[in-house]
């Protein structure tokens, strides 16, 4: 499975050299993340302030075949696309260990802003701004042929001037010629598409077959959420939100949502995957919308965040987000890595 330049190279996976990085020149700073499978640091990279995402390798030959696996997925997910929505993929190495390095985003996740902003709603163009950087990250992996399986508030960031969002996580991503393999395994419930359902409940590694729709649903309770700036079927847990929606055909109240975008989330939510609009056709239909209407009111600014608020959150239930932002409550005591010098950076190669 190993090649000479350390890195994956099979029938199924390689890597082109311009995106191998060299550990030598891989320097780690604090970690900002944790989780169960990989940790995430600042760190810098040819002078580059940069998110470095270390996996672990695991400890059993199966643990190890498993990670490995995703491993060489999410980098050739990464590899494969690039656009400005997208979180910028630097490169990786298999070698001494695996590692993932992209660009740091410091503007928090997409479910911090909102909830910096309740009880207000967002202004109706930034939320519409916001749904189509969005809707064009993935109009870019749908025509790769990649479906994300895991769109997700906590999985799209901020950039620091909050003007802009970007798709992160690729780890549950999957090409969708590989859709009669592909597993229950997917993203958070309350965001989840019915189909990825059974009328009993899931077992692990169960297969379904499903396509790149499954994206189109999600995108709708994220829009829905973005509109209202509520949590999607609240009061429930996600366990109970995703019975819902898959036995019970319920969805959020559409009500009070103005005409034209109620239309584009209910068709994205249609319990038909086959009647859902593909992200070209909601693009152009929030641009016709944007033509058509005069902004809304404007919400209270969020607090602008910047890295010393930036927490990673590798492994997240049934994801492996990016980046999280700290609550900035004061009582929140500092831990000795959180107040290490921002510009303290450790050989990344000695280290391991």
């Amino acid at each position: 499975m190993g090649s000479g330049n350390g890195f994956f190279s099979t029938s199924e996976f390689s890597l082109e050299a311009k995106w191998l990085i060299d550990p030598k020149l891989l320097f780690v700073g604090p970690k900002i993340g944790e989780g169960a499978h990989a940790k995430v640091y600042e760190g810098k990279y040819k002078n580059k302030i940069v998110a470095i995402k270390i996996v672990n390798k695991g400890e059993t030959p199966e643990e190890i075949a498993k990670r490995e696996g995703r491993f060489a997925r999410e980098v050739a997910m990464l590899s494969k696309v690039q656009h400005k929505n997208l979180v910028k993929f630097i490169g990786a190495c298999k070698e001494p260990i695996m590692v993932i390095v992209t660009e740091l985003l410091t503007g928090g996740t997409l479910r911090k802003y909102l909830l910096s902003t309740r009880p207000n709603g967002l202004d109706r163009r930034v939320a519409i701004g916001f749904a189509l950087d969005i809707a064009r990250a993935m109009e870019c992996l749908h025509s790769h042929g990649i479906i994300h399986r895991d769109l997700k508030p906590e999985n799209l960031l901020l950039t620091a001037d909050h003007k802009s969002v970007k798709l992160a996580d690729f780890g549950l991503a999957r090409e969708e010629s590989l859709t009669e393999m592909m597993t229950a395994e997917t993203g958070t419930y309350r965001w989840m598409a019915p189909e990825l359902y059974s009328t009993v409940t899931l077992r692990h590694g169960e297969k379904k077959h499903y396509n790149h729709k499954v994206d189109a649903y999600s995108y709708s309770i994220v829009l829905w959420e973005l509109i209202q700036n509520k949590l999607p079927f609240e009061g429930m847990s996600n366990l109970q939100a995703a019975y819902a929606a898959a036995f019970k055909n319920l969805r959020p109240s559409a009500d009070d949502l103005p005409e034209d975008l109620a239309l584009i989330v209910t068709s994205c939510w249609n319990e038909d995957p086959n009647a859902r609009p593909n992200f070209t056709q909601i693009i152009q239909m929030l641009l016709r919308y944007l033509s058509h209407n005069t902004p809304g009111p404007t919400a209270i600014p969020p607090r602008v965040l910047n890295t010393q608020n930036a927490v990673f959150s590798p492994d997240s239930p049934g994801t492996s987000t990016l980046i999280k932002e700290r609550d900035e409550s004061e009582e929140t005591p500092k831990t000795p890595m959180e107040n290490s010098p921002r510009g303290l950076f450790s050989c990344f190669y000695r280290c391991w």
